[in-house]
Order: structure tokens, then C-alpha cells, then sequence
């Protein structure tokens, strides 16, 4: 796909430099551009040239990178992307080293078939015999050390410092919601916990419009990311690897899936087709957060936790998330977005972009600005509109209470029951939708 954030062979290059050169075509020329921005309402145009050459620019770095390692020695650039992951170190040592993976194989004596499967699985499945005499033979340092202070062991302390209670209550959640089983134990939340934290890093991390002054709850947000990500895996085995930041044009026909009845389920079945796992994992008690996306083994995630059941609030987070998934690809999902879609005040100008994103995909401002549906009282008006944009009249509904309420707070009663209350858990949740 030419969408992975490092380049370490050739195929991986020629696919890139496409990219790019296409990245450029679109940029250069109106007429290419039209063909990426097609159907898109005109507010979203400027935010995808935006979000296309900050995807060139991160194309143009990897394949920097992996030139310079390849034909200097010189691997700094390239070692930057690697993230401290010792499979890919290796991959970067051969490149460095001016070894093909024929050359390789030849050197340790097995077939290069081997060689290829192994760095496929970037060194995944190798014995550690394997891997430290491949080290050896590419002089990549390994070692083995624990610091003498035990607060600097790494994660087997990971809960240490989190009370009892937030404990109980993670662990009386996790085995409701069937995390985990009835046997588990603070040492198992101990390493579920932990694992996350290897893959996704430290809570100070996070972006997030959660309160980032109280770290509070920052234990009970691993907790769920960690559950999301569990499940993430296990549908990527199911799903194809399609997903393209640059293929736009499906996003409008998503939110025409509202007007069904069963919308939210063809919603999860179209990410589906687009290579992105939606999964819907209620929250932690306590944990007010509405959405996230993040990649997970360089493939997009959604997480949702559907704390509010209405469609009005599903159609605008999943929106609001599937706009950091495609606009902010380059630029932050690796480090990941975990969101509160009501809060009053964007927490950055990303968080910005994707609520404009969100709200002209699902009502363009054009349209919405020129529509009596806006200040309409008779909810026959609001739900002719609807129909003629092709969207749940309970989107509409939400909108207006919003919009409304921010200078008259008596404003949410109004509509109070279109807004599609009841609905989603069960399509998304199914039994499993109490809390």
C-alpha cells in the first residue's frame, strides 16, 4: 500500500516513490486534484491538501532514509524511524551494511526465502539463537540489563502507584464485560496493563481531551485501549489491509448509511472494507471518553465507547474519529487520538479539523447555512432536509440542539427524543450493552 511509516527494501521504495510521484500529480494539477477531492463538501478540501503533503513529506523522509543507508552506510536517519524495535534493527543493519537479502542468507548458510519470510515478520517468530547470530554477523549490539533501583525496572510495577479501588474497579469491569475471567487477578491486569504499554508508550503520550493536569484516570484509559487493541488484533486477521488515507471518495456514502436502520452496523462493515477496525468497547465507569484512533501494526483503529446511545452522538464521533484516521495519518495517529466529542472547547487545532471534518460530512455547511431547517421549530421541516441530504433525521436533530443550546441551555430539552436514543449498543454491543 505504501502507506507504511519506514521503507527497508526495494519493492517497499518503488511503491513509495508512486506514491509520492502521484501525491505530487494531485497537488500540482486542479484537475488530478479534483479526482482525490471528489464529492467532498468545500470545507474539507483545504484539510485533505493538507493532510496529502504531510503524507508526501513522511513518504519523502522514508525513502531519505533508506536511500542514504543504502548507498552511504549511513543509517542515522533511518534508525530514527525504527522506534527501538530490535526486529527492524536488523533489517536497517543489512541495509547499512550493503547486503542483500541473498547476501545474507548466503553468510548464515540458509536459503533466501528465509531471509525474506523473517523480515517480512520484521524477526517476530526467530529463536533468539537466530537473532543473536544475525546480530553478530550485522554488529548490532544486544543486551541485557535491569537498573539497580526498583522504580526503574520497567512495567512489572505498572499499577504500583494506583489505588485499590481504581483496581477493583477496572478488574470488576473487565470481568463483566468479559476482559476477563472470573480467576483474574491484580498480576494479570498488572501485565495486560503492561503490554499495552510497551506497544503504545507512557499516559503523558496521549492526546486526549480528557483533563491532562489529573493523570487519575489515566490508568483506566490503558486499561480500555489495551481491551480495544486486543480485539483490533483479532479482526485484522479478518479484514483486508486496504486501508488507503489517500481513497476518499466511500466517506460520503458512509454517512448515507444512517438513513438505515441497521446504519451503524453497515457503518462497522464498511470500515471493514477499507482495512479500518472499528470496535465498539464500553468504557471503564468513571472514564469519560467517547472515541479513539491510533494505528496498531501500521493499521488504523477505531474505538468507541458509546457512553452516550444515541445515533445523533454515534454518526458525529465516528466522523470525528475516521477524520483523524485519514486527515491526521501523518501527522499523529501513530501516537494516537482518545477523545471527548462533547466537550465545549477543541483541545487543538486537530482536534478542530476533525470536528469540522465530521460536522460537513455529515450536514455541509453550504447546505446547512441556507436551510430554514436550522431554525425551524416544526420537526417535519428538519426531517424534509434530512431526507434530501440523505442523512438520519436525528443527526439534524442533534445538530440543532447543539448549536442552539450554546446560547440557551434549556435548548437540550428541545427534540429531546429524535435524537435516536437505544439504539446503537445493541447493534454494536449486542447483549453485552449494560452500563
Amino acid at each position: 500500500m505504501g502507506t507504511r511509516r519506514i521503507t527497508l527494501n526495494e519493492r517497499e521504495a518503488r511503491e513509495a516513490r508512486a506514491r509520492v510521484a502521484h501525491l505530487s500529480e494531485a497537488l500540482d494539477s486542479s484537475h488530478a486534484f479534483e479526482g482525490v477531492a471528489a464529492g467532498l463538501p468545500p470545507k474539507i478540501v483545504p484539510l485533505v491538501s493538507d493532510m496529502m503533503r504531510a503524507e508526501r513529506d513522511r513518504l519523502n523522509r522514508a525513502l531519505n532514509a533508506y536511500d542514504t543507508a543504502k548507498n552511504s552506510g549511513d543509517a542515522s536517519a533511518l534508525k530514527s524511524l525504527v522506534a527501538g524495535e530490535p526486529g527492524v534493527m536488523l533489517i536497517v543493519a543489512r541495509i547499512a551494511n550493503g547486503l542483500s537479502q541473498k547476501d545474507l542468507a548466503w553468510r548464515l548458510g540458509v536459503k533466501e526465502q528465509q531471509i525474506q519470510r523473517w523480515e517480512a515478520d520484521r524477526y517476530g517468530q526467530i529463536s533468539l539463537r537466530n537473532f543473536q547470530r544475525i546480530s553478530k554477523l550485522l554488529g548490532v549490539r544486544v543486551r541485557a540489563d535491569m537498573p539497580d533501583s526498583r522504580e526503574f525496572r520497567g512495567l512489572d510495577h505498572v499499577i504500583d502507584d494506583v489505588s485499590k479501588p481504581s483496581i477493583k474497579k477496572i478488574l470488576k469491569h473487565g470481568r463483566e464485560a468479559g476482559w476477563f475471567d472470573d480467576g483474574t487477578d491484580e498480576d494479570r491486569l498488572r501485565a495486560f496493563i503492561a503490554e499495552n504499554r510497551i506497544d503504545f508508550g507512557s499516559p503523558s503520550l496521549l492526546r486526549t481531551g480528557l483533563n491532562v493536569i489529573d493523570h487519575s484516570d489515566d490508568i483506566m484509559l490503558h486499561a480500555w485501549r489495551a481491551r480495544v487493541a486486543e480485539r483490533a488484533r483479532t479482526e485484522f486477521a479478518k479484514i483486508p489491509d486496504s486501508f488507503d488515507p489517500l481513497s476518499l471518495g466511500w466517506i460520503p456514502e458512509l454517512a448515507k448509511q444512517s438513513i438505515h436502520a441497521d446504519g451503524p452496523q453497515r457503518a462497522s462493515e464498511m470500515l471493514r472494507d477499507h482495512g479500518i477496525a472499528l470496535i465498539a468497547e464500553r468504557q471503564i465507569p468513571g472514564l469519560a471518553i467517547d472515541g479513539a484512533a491510533f494505528m496498531l501494526e501500521d493499521r488504523p483503529v477505531i474505538g468507541l465507547t458509546l457512553r452516550t446511545d444515541t445515533l445523533d452522538n454515534f454518526w458525529f464521533t465516528l466522523m470525528h474519529e475516521l477524520a483523524h484516521v485519514t486527515l491526521h495519518y501523518a501527522t499523529g495517529l501513530q501516537t494516537g487520538f482518545f477523545d471527548q466529542t462533547d466537550k465545549d472547547v477543541s483541545v487543538d487545532e486537530q482536534e478542530e479539523e476533525a470536528n469540522l471534518f465530521a460536522s460537513n460530512i455529515l450536514i455541509p455547511d453550504e447546505m446547512w447555512r441556507k436551510s430554514t431547517a436550522r431554525i425551524a421549530k416544526s420537526p417535519e421541516v428538519i426531517e424534509k432536509f434530512a431526507a434530501k441530504i440523505q442523512i438520519h433525521p436525528a443527526i439534524v436533530f442533534g445538530r440543532i440542539r447543539k448549536e442552539r443550546a450554546a446560547t440557551d441551555p434549556k435548548a437540550w430539552a428541545l427534540f429531546a427524543d429524535r435524537i435516536g436514543r437505544n439504539v446503537v449498543r445493541k447493534q454494536l454491543l449486542g447483549s453485552n450493552f449494560g452500563a
